[in-house]
Order: structure tokens, then C-alpha cells, then sequence
């Protein structure tokens, strides 16, 4: 199974800090966000993974190189300047991904959840990994009822910017064109075909330098507590 990390961000929130860096360039217990995601994704088994990039991307694939330090096959989908925003760098990396189902994580999140638990296909387009809604998101994206994500009902939680996706969700999109992914995932969710979910673990949003220091701290008591990969590889 493949995965998709979508790194083309330009984090404008964590300015100053990412206006010399990418977002998911910026270290979290001494190594880059990127790099807890692609070790997460390793443990679970993926071998292969396409990283979109935009924003300061020739320093992400200077970094990762082909991946074969984490025993990954690393392969890159660069986007104009402006990036495509989410769906439609998805439907940019098609070609790349293949046609069965995906892992789509965000470079930028800070999870001790555990890749391996997903599914392999989804049941209908999506699957999405929710989360209890965090403080500076607190009225949530999405509810959860009897294992299907919808848009309406309650309680609601947040997407966790982790999931598995088929290819056949980004069919419509034009190659080249930008696209946000919350309208695809609102429209097949209304057809019933996206389930989930809810992970209550350690997640954090790394939007912000206080979730950036919140993600530090997270991450000096994972080493502390010896947990895997909780040190510097």
C-alpha cells in the first residue's frame, strides 16, 4: 500500500519561522515533522510514499532524498509556487500513487496513532481518522455515527489529516487544477460513502509556534518514557 504525505504548505501562521524552512521541515524532538510521519508509516509496513511539494520544496527532497534511510521508496510531486491546495495535489500525484487506495497523511501533524490499524480500501471513497476537537478548533468538521462520517449530528470531532482514500474521489478534478478536499469529501459523504474513526490519542496540529511547543514537550515524554520511536533516528 502506498501513502501520500501532502508537504506543499506554506505555513504562513509559523512565520518567521517558515519563511527561510517548510513546515514540515521544522524539528519536533530533534527531527523534522516530515520524518516522524514517514517513521510512522514505516512501522505500519508502507514501503512507498509520494510527498507534494511547493513552498521551499527543493529543501524537503534535499532531506529525504530517495528515503532509503528509513527503508522507504521516497518519490516527489512538485506543484507551482501557489500550490494546488489539497485535493488538487492530490489529483496531481495520481499518476505517481496508482490506481488502488492510498494512506494521505499531513506532514505537519505530530500523531502517535498507529498507520497499521487502518484499512486497506476504504468502504465507499474515504476513510478519515477524526479526533476530539482540539482548543483552537472547537466546533470540529464532522460527525461520526455507526462508523459513517457525515456533515451534520453530534457530537463532532476534527479531521485528523490522516486517512485512506481512493483514487476514484479526485476523478472529476482537472490535472493542474487547485482544489480544496472538504467539498469531495461533503458531497460523497451525503452519498454515505465515506467511514471512519476516532482516534483520541497524541495528535497535535503543528499551526502554530505554541502547538509547535506543545509538540516538543509531547515529544521529550515520549523519549522519556523509551516508547518506539520516541529517540533520534
Amino acid at each position: 500500500m502506498k501513502a501520500m504525505l501532502l508537504a506543499a504548505g506554506r505555513g504562513e501562521r509559523l512565520r518567521p519561522l517558515t519563511d527561510q524552512r517548510p513546515k514540515p521541515l521544522l524539528e519536533v524532538g530533534g527531527k523534522a515533522l516530515i520524518v516522524w510521519q514517514l517513521e510512522n508509516l514505516r512501522r505500519a509496513g508502507v514501503t512507498e510514499v509520494v510527498v507534494n511539494l511547493a513552498w521551499l520544496g527543493e529543501q524537503i527532497e534535499q532531506l529525504l532524498g530517495d528515503g532509503s534511510r528509513w527503508g522507504l521508496r521516497v518519490q516527489y510531486s512538485p506543484e507551482p509556487p501557489a500550490a494546488l491546495e489539497t485535493a488538487g495535489g492530490i489529483r496531481q500525484a495520481l499518476a505517481l500513487l496508482g490506481d488502488a487506495p492510498f494512506i494521505l497523511a499531513n506532514a505537519d501533524v505530530w500523531t502517535r496513532f498507529d498507520f497499521s490499524t487502518l484499512p486497506a480500501a476504504p468502504d465507499g471513497l474515504a476513510y478519515l481518522v477524526l479526533v476530539p476537537n482540539p482548543e483552537h478548533h472547537p466546533q470540529g468538521d464532522f460527525a461520526l455515527e455507526a462508523g459513517q462520517v457525515n456533515d451534520h449530528g453530534s457530537p463532532r470531532f476534527t479531521y485528523a489529516g490522516v486517512g485512506v482514500f481512493s483514487p476514484k474521489l479526485f476523478a472529476a478534478i482537472a490535472p493542474g487544477a487547485r482544489a480544496p478536499l472538504a467539498p469531495l469529501l461533503r458531497a460523497a459523504m451525503a452519498r454515505g460513502e465515506v467511514s471512519g474513526e476516532v482516534f483520541d490519542g497524541a495528535w497535535i496540529d503543528v499551526g502554530t509556534v505554541l502547538r509547535l511547543e506543545m509538540a516538543n514537550l509531547a515529544a521529550a515524554a515520549l523519549a522519556d518514557s523509551g516508547a518506539p520511536g520516541g529517540a533520534n533516528l
